[in-house]
């Protein structure tokens, strides 16, 4: 028994070696601040310490003096780690150059800085912004937009609130990108990415995933929400507050804790009706599915793949402009945008 035991418990700290190893050396390769070379040499020593720590749990002699190395070089990774702060004085990309902020009085909320880019493709365009005063009181609902490129798992998913005068204010929960800096998932659990709150027209957010981003080509579906008045109401305050919370505090983005999904949820937690945590949360591409299972989409008696038909708006926008009335035009059709209650 005893020897049972020692062996499982060597091959539970080869687990941890191998997962502390491997996330430490990648977290040596984004966060640090050397070039490639160096970037590259620092991970290669660490997986090396890691690799020797591993070889040496089966030299009873040589065990604890490799873990112990091995530990303390971890910690310093740590240490470094925690040690890099967000910013929001960096070289941005255009698209994110400017925070969105907000300014309430009573029930007239003042939005600043709503992106309403003037897209001729993906990559061309004149960038525009504009201030508008929203009345809490005329908030009629809240939408879900889901977007996928590469197959059903995968998502960008992100809200879109609805006003009794035809008015629709989307927010989208996004990395902040500097100039030149592309996307990368492996990048995104290494605080290399600030979070950053879209905010902007319909015409921008959706237009530009449905008539000018075709590779990939994303698929755009809406979705209106069930839930009462003052539900949607408390959501759309929960973002503005944290809208202006990341002007005065920047914070960073994570693939897997900070994401535009969970962000979403912990964002509607304690706001709307409970949402339990699940899966399919994380894997983004489910989540349509799982708000209808939970009730959370209003579904006109349809089943899922029903309504997932009927919530599928490339066709309506592409025969659209992207003008005045896109947000109208992107929707109709019968059982969307109806009002909350």
């Amino acid at each position: 028994m005893f020897r049972l035991l020692t062996i499982s418990g060597l091959i539970l700290l080869g687990l941890i070696i191998i997962l502390v190893g491997t996330w430490g050396a990648l977290a040596l390769f984004h966060v640090t601040p050397f070039n490639e070379s160096g970037r590259y040499a620092l991970a290669i020593s660490f997986g090396l310490v890691a690799l020797t720590s591993l070889i040496m749990l089966g030299f009873h002699r040589w065990r604890w003096r490799a873990l112990a190395l091995h530990g303390l070089l971890f910690a310093v990774v740590i240490g470094w780690f925690v040690s890099v702060e967000p910013s929001n004085t960096r070289e941005w990309q255009e698209d994110v150059a400017l925070l969105p902020y907000a300014v309430q009085e009573e029930n007239n909320i003042t939005i600043h800085n709503i992106r309403n880019f003037n897209y001729r493709s993906e990559t061309d365009y004149t960038p525009a912004y504009y201030d508008k005063t929203y009345d809490l009181s005329k908030l009629i609902g809240v939408d879900i937009i889901s977007v996928y490129w590469m197959g059903p798992a995968v998502a960008h998913v992100f809200v879109s609130f609805a006003f009794s005068d035809g008015e629709h204010l989307a927010i989208s929960i996004e990395t902040r990108k500097e100039k030149g800096e592309a996307y990368s998932t492996i990048k995104g659990f290494f605080r290399q990415y600030e979070l950053y709150y879209v905010v902007a027209d319909e015409r921008d957010v959706i237009g530009l995933r449905t008539n000018y981003r075709f590779n990939p080509i994303e698929d755009v579906y809406i979705y209106p929400t069930t839930g009462t008045l003052q539900e949607a109401r408390s959501l759309f305050l929960t973002y503005i507050e944290k809208m202006n919370e990341l002007k005065k505090q920047p914070e960073f983005y994570n693939t897997l804790t900070t994401n535009c999904t969970t962000n979403i949820w912990l964002n509607a937690s304690g706001k709307i009706e409970h949402i339990p945590l699940s899966w399919k949360i994380l894997a983004s591409g489910y989540v349509p599915e799982y708000l209808y299972e939970t009730g959370h989409l209003r579904t006109d008696g349809l089943t899922f793949e029903e309504l997932q038909k009927r919530s599928h708006i490339n066709k309506r926008a592409l025969s659209s402009e992207v003008n005045e009335d896109f947000s109208s035009r992107i929707r109709d059709h019968e059982g969307t945008s109806v009002p909350n209650r």
